[in-house]
């Protein structure tokens, strides 16, 4: 049995670019035709949309599946670079399905598929039948690539979407730092926050790509943040990872605001009554008050817009789904002052970013202000590299289950174990309120960490405490 890195994870198909481009590429995406095919949902010469990030490897991998495409009888229209949720509204304005060719957050030497119906992100049924096709088709070599697709410039609608929504005077007077490194989405940021009355500032470009994770900030990221603060009079720095469907947002003094926490913003902002969001973002959201309804689920979008779905059937008005990486996904259509927004159900850094800094624009206070109001339990995350899952997962195991004195011996400083969650990984609520929350990432190698505690230095203590506790215990 040949061993791969390819697998599906919290959104998407991801793996070392050595064991995706090429034929495995190739096949994933003719699987892919071949189940929309099989559902009617693209019939002989139906379109296919498909976009890309800035890494490397993603132009060859996407003339890869345009190729594919062509080979199963559909057209392969090319999108170019642009951000996954411009892409995603360009298949759902056309009633086209769409591919991404992203690895995200994650380093250069990997990269990845997100797969589109008309609709919006596919769910865990069609992931399953994508392989399930993959198997059948069981392809052995890669065709030369001899297609040569027709384009289609998908990014003015995207931005005309926001501003619209907002107002061309909306956030005029603030002073905005965009951190551009090697995001998809760092032009048409400037460019939107331009036409909304905005002075964006571009900061810290780069033509290498830069793997820049919400989840788990590289110190340089911090520092360089803070640095800008100091040097210039801003308003806030905002940011995005590789291909634009999460956010980043720091305050006037640099302070990078968790993405759980800019969530809840947005929803703010956009009057939610019903938010989904999973089990790794803040406690606090479950406040009585705070929203409606809460909806807790697994990491991953296709989980949240299944909550977001379950929300609406349930009579909710206005829907907004967000994962603690700050990515917002808008499940219902939002009317304020005779302007509409239309549902976006996939993942998107241009709402959460601009909801945050009309927030700031409306209350004229500073963004640190805002934030302090919301009065989020202190919570940090960070993550253990290059650690397979099956490590992290007998880690869980044990906590769990295998073996109660372990846990109690390791927790025992924090007042032990009070309870357990295992809807994701495992998370622990310790005997001093505190928590511990230690899961697999769905997208490489890695373990992830979260804690919450009463305070930033109880929190960074707690966090540093399991990122070693769990290193010892999977080398």
């Amino acid at each position: 049995m040949v061993m791969t890195s390819l697998k599906f994870g919290t959104s998407g198909l991801r793996g070392l670019v050595g064991e995706l481009a090429g034929l495995p590429a190739y096949a994933h995406v003719r699987a892919f035709c071949a189940m929309l095919r099989e559902d009617g949902a693209a019939g002989p010469g139906g379109e296919v949309l498909i976009g890309r990030d800035l890494r490397a490897s993603s132009p060859l991998i996407a003339a890869q599946c345009a190729q594919a495409v062509a080979d199963a009888g559909l057209v392969p229209i090319d999108c170019g670079a642009l951000p996954t949720p411009a892409l995603a509204l360009a298949a759902m304005r056309r009633g086209a399905p769409a591919i991404m060719v992203t690895g995200s957050h994650i380093p250069d030497d990997r990269n990845g598929l997100k797969f589109y119906r008309a609709a919006g992100e596919i769910d865990k049924a069609d992931e399953a039948r994508i392989l399930a096709w993959h198997a059948k088709l069981a392809l052995a070599a890669l065709p030369e690539i001899s297609t040569d697709p027709a384009s289609e410039e998908a990014m003015a609608a995207y931005r005309d979407r926001y501003v619209a929504f907002f107002g061309e005077r909306a956030l005029e007077g603030l002073t905005i730092g965009v951190y551009q490194h090697s995001s998809v989405g760092r032009d048409v940021i400037c460019d939107i926050l331009a036409a909304l009355g905005a002075s964006p500032v571009p900061l810290g470009r780069s033509e290498r790509f830069i793997p820049v994770d919400t989840e788990a900030l590289r110190p340089e990221d911090e520092a360089l943040a803070r640095q800008w603060a100091g040097e210039r009079k801003l308003d806030a720095i905002v940011s995005t990872d590789g291909d634009a469907d999460r956010p980043l947002v720091a305050d006037e003094a640099g302070r990078f605001l968790r993405g759980d926490l800019v969530g809840a913003l947005t929803a703010r902002f956009l009057g939610a009554d019903a938010i989904v969001t999973p089990v790794t973002s803040n406690s606090a959201l479950d406040r009585p008050g705070l929203f409606a309804t809460v909806v807790r689920t697994r990491v991953g979008s296709p989980y949240v817009i299944a909550g977001m779905a379950q929300a609406a059937a349930e009579g909710a008005g206005i829907v907004v789904g967000f994962e603690a990486n700050g990515g917002v996904l808008l499940g219902s259509e939002v009317v304020q002052e005779g302007r509409r927004l239309a549902a976006l159900p996939t993942r998107d850094a241009l709402l959460p970013i601009l909801s945050t800094l009309a927030l700031v624009k409306r209350e004229a206070g500073p963004l640190s202000a805002i934030a302090a109001q919301a009065r989020f339990a202190i919570a940090l995350s960070n993550r253990l590299q290059e650690v397979p899952q099956d490590r992290t997962l007998a880690l869980i195991e044990r906590l769990d289950a295998q073996d109660p004195a372990f846990r109690d011996e390791a927790f025992a400083s924090h007042g032990g174990v009070a309870a357990r969650d295992r809807r994701d990984g495992l998370r622990l609520t310790l005997g001093n309120g505190a928590t511990v929350h230690f899961r697999a990432s769905g997208n490489a190698p890695e373990l992830r960490v979260y804690v919450e505690a009463p305070t930033p230095e109880a929190a960074e203590a707690l966090l540093a405490e399991n990122l070693a506790f769990a290193a010892a215990q999977t080398r």
